[in-house]
């Protein structure tokens, strides 16, 4: 292999370090897919958790909340922290902090301690995609680089989908233990892997020795902003969001800290993130176009697995298993997306993505029923996974066509962040919604239900004789039949929340087909073309 000093990278050509360029994806994905597994797998095993250390559902949502609000805090700043330590050492000490935090979760002997140790996996998992995503831009020249990108959206799409259903095998069959315990040998097999395969790019050798001193004031303005942030967003409906001091605390605190935070950033010579990167209008766009991926993604992978449970009686594995098939066809449409990209402009792709997604939404808002089987609950998934396909690398060329070389990981870090937060956002907005639109559609049915209805008597009647006919008393069977009559009131009011907030998401996917095109055109290849 040639010394570093000797081989050049341009736009036109990738670093691979003497390696095979998808040798070394297949190696950083690796580590990438654990992580981002880990951030659904655990949201099935709650009710295990709680029982397993004598807590309440409640306390055990933390088990999640701690490692989102680390993994938040560390995404942003990734970028600066690879350049400066260098990037291969980060890569790795991120693994080996997952890895090793990922088995202390596992033995963690009560709540305090399991909490303590998903804040440390938290803070090892945020480094880890980003770092992926700045190495695949560097190791794939251009025209290359969506086939590149496609690895990757594997893992990220996959990921989540098949994380709930996991984990609840693993918790069914197993212990919730070995939820966190699977990670180890995976991070060790990437940890001796990675150490023989991964080379630092000669810009990145370069730029560590250009970077300037630690900016404390942005550090410290990032973490406390993104942690006060992502504890609004988790804990905000659960807390009735800004009637509890709490929440309007942290929302007041996050504000101030990420407005305080762009300012100081902009003036620096040295910044943390690099947030004069959004000046450009197409970074700023792609950026958007990413939050609102994550906003669907997560919001519609929460929700539809959501209401197969409580409506519909379906297990967390088996409503886990209505999104096996779409995040398949995810898999098997990637790398045609990635090679579509390196043919065509990457904004059509983007526009015919939102397009088909928004059509997939609105599809479930006139479909969705408590009385669905399970086949139209799959295919209503896989309607929607057609139009992710075409999001994911699209987007990814589109943020980093524009970019030199030496801010690929400050786009990773941000794009990372943009995709998370929009996935927390995504969450937040479907159970605020569906317990705001519920009571909104309950008092509205409840209103057309008059104690002196013919039609309301006629169907207890109805029902009353029925349950009698069943060896149900007469009096009890009446106050049975007014139970089942408000259990389909409660019904119909939930269901109409769930089109509500579908509805409202696909008015999201469709507004950002016009934004698509405010940005600049993007050659086949790769390269950026001006006005």
């Amino acid at each position: 292999m040639k010394p570093q000093e000797s081989v050049r990278i341009t736009r036109e050509q990738g670093w691979t370090g003497g390696h095979n360029p998808w040798v070394v994806a297949l190696v950083v994905t690796m580590a990438t897919f654990m992580e981002v597994l880990d951030t659904s797998i655990a949201n099935v095993s709650l009710p295990h958790i709680a029982g397993n250390l004598s807590v309440s559902e409640d306390q055990a949502t933390w088990v999640l909340t701690s490692y989102l609000v680390s993994n938040a805090i560390v995404l942003p700043i990734s970028g600066w922290l690879a350049t400066r330590i260098g990037r291969k050492r980060f890569y790795m000490g991120c693994v080996a902090i997952f890895t090793i935090s990922s088995f202390l979760c596992g033995l963690a002997p009560n709540l305090g301690m399991l909490v303590f140790f998903r804040v440390v996996q938290g803070l090892g998992g945020g480094g880890l995609g980003p770092s992926e995503q700045a190495i695949l831009a560097d190791t794939f020249p251009p025209q290359r680089r969506g086939m590149a990108f496609a690895v990757y959206g594997m893992a990220v799409v996959l990921a989540p989908a098949i994380g709930p259903t996991l984990g609840g095998f693993i918790t069914d069959h197993y212990s919730w233990r070995w939820v966190f315990f699977i990670n180890v040998p995976v991070g060790i097999v990437s940890m001796i892997l990675s150490g023989r395969i991964l080379v630092d790019p000669p810009h990145l050798v370069e730029a560590k020795k250009r970077v300037g001193p630690i900016d404390g004031v942005g550090l410290g303005l990032i973490a406390v902003g993104l942690g006060a942030l992502e504890y609004v967003l988790d804990k905000g409906q659960e807390e009735d969001w800004f009637v509890a001091p709490s929440i309007t605390f942290f929302a007041v605190i996050a504000g101030v800290a990420l407005i305080s935070f762009v300012v100081w950033e902009w003036r620096q010579e040295h910044p943390v993130v690099e947030v004069r990167l959004f000046k450009d209008r197409d970074f700023a766009i792609s950026t958007l176009l990413m939050l609102v991926l994550g906003i669907t993604l997560y919001g519609s992978t929460v929700l539809l697995p959501q209401y197969m449970q409580i409506w519909m009686g379906y297990s967390a594995q088996d409503a886990g298993m209505a999104l096996s098939p779409g995040a398949c066809l995810v898999i098997l449409l990637l790398p045609m997306v990635g090679k579509l990209v390196s043919r065509f402009d990457a904004r059509y792709l983007i526009a015919f993505g939102f397009l088909v997604l928004a059509g997939a939404l609105y599809h479930m808002v006139v479909t969705l029923y408590p009385g669905i089987d399970f086949k139209t609950a799959v295919w209503l998934r896989i309607y929607q996974s057609i139009g992710m396909a075409f999001l994911f690398v699209p987007i990814n060329t589109l943020m980093y066509s524009r970019v030199p070389p030496s801010k690929n990981n400050q786009v990773s870090g941000i794009v990372n962040l943009a995709r998370n937060m929009g996935g927390d956002i995504g969450i937040a907005f479907v159970a605020t919604c569906i317990a705001r639109r519920s009571q909104f559609h309950q008092a509205v049915l409840a209103s057309h239900l008059d104690a002196g209805s013919q039609t309301l008597a006629a169907r207890v009647a109805a029902l009353g004789r029925s349950l009698e006919h069943a060896g149900v008393a007469s009096a009890q069977a009446t106050k049975m039949a007014y139970a089942s009559i408000y259990h389909r009131l409660i019904e119909q009011a939930q269901t109409l929340a769930y089109q509500d907030v579908l509805f409202i998401m696909a008015i999201f996917a469709a507004a950002m087909v016009p934004a698509v095109l405010l940005t600049r055109k993007v050659k086949a290849h790769g390269a950026a073309l001006a006005h």
